[in-house]
């Protein structure tokens, strides 16, 4: 027989998480209201209905020869853009990269102070980085098609210019938090930024660099299918016309397209992390 000494003692932190929980749902209530999430309409008869038509329209997914043959060269279009905007954004990235470094200052050697035009120089460079990746490439593409007019120009300068911040923010903290000891020894040898770079933070912080640029590439690849929708060329440019005519079976198609692109080039990714492991 179960005494009251036996009963498994209540949970002490119950209170601090009903707590946690009612909070969490009173900040949430007004942010959904503040969105216009309204869910419910999906549930609405007429938008059943339409919804139910167009997806019925899906299969079987189109395959003729002249589809596919487009839908091909939208796929190859939409890995040009990414992996010409990524090689882009690689040259500006490095630079800004050597530039943010705090520990590639040749005035911090010996008295680990900073000069004060040494400072200046990065704080402008973190700044600039910061005005690049505040922007997504959806507005730059946006801007650029404006100006260069569909196509994918605007497509290849918007992955560019938004991954040239991001890749040089994260690169400058990868390089920041590794190993400084060989790159302090080289700068207090005579050795330039360059060198002390090359020879002493890359080998270490390469797998790492590596890794995150590759992950990067696989986003350029997404990202440059949603800029397609506003005429930057590529497989979302493609899709946007087959939804604009509501050519549901087309739609399918580059949608199990878009999927075998991005599983390949996860598998691509995965298979240079495992070279590099």
């Amino acid at each position: 027989m179960t005494t009251p000494s036996d009963k498994p003692p209540a949970d002490p932190a119950w209170h601090g998480r009903l707590a946690a929980g009612l909070l969490g749902l009173a900040l949430l209530w007004p942010l959904l209201l503040g969105s216009e999430f309204k869910p419910w309409t999906l549930l609405d008869a007429q938008s059943l209905a339409a919804a139910m038509r167009f997806l019925a329209s899906f299969l079987p997914p189109a395959h003729s020869t002249e589809f596919l043959r487009q839908a091909a060269e939208a796929t190859w279009q939409t890995v040009a853009i990414a992996t010409a905007g990524m090689s882009l954004a690689l040259l500006g990235a490095i630079p800004m990269t050597l530039l943010a470094t705090t520990r590639l200052s040749l005035s911090r050697v010996g008295t680990n102070r900073m000069g004060w035009a040494a400072a200046v120089l990065r704080q402008l460079t973190r700044w600039k980085l910061v005005v690049l990746r505040s922007v997504p490439e959806l507005v730059w593409a946006l801007l650029f098609v404006r100006i260069f007019g569909l196509g994918p120009a605007a497509g290849v300068l918007a992955i560019a210019l938004t991954y040239s911040g991001m890749l040089g923010k994260v690169y400058a903290e990868i390089l920041e938090s590794s190993d400084g000891h060989a790159t302090a020894t080289l700068i207090a040898n005579g050795s330039g930024r360059l060198g002390a770079f090359l020879y002493g933070m890359l080998p270490e912080a390469a797998a790492e660099l590596v890794s995150y640029t590759i992950y990067r590439w696989e986003c350029a690849i997404r990202g440059s299918v949603v800029m397609g929708f506003v005429g930057a060329g590529g497989l979302g440019q493609r899709m946007d016309e087959s939804l604009k005519m509501l050519a549901g079976d087309e739609v399918c198609a580059m949608l199990i397209v878009f999927v075998l692109l991005v599983a390949a080039a996860d598998f691509v990714s995965k298979m240079l992390r495992g070279r590099l492991a």
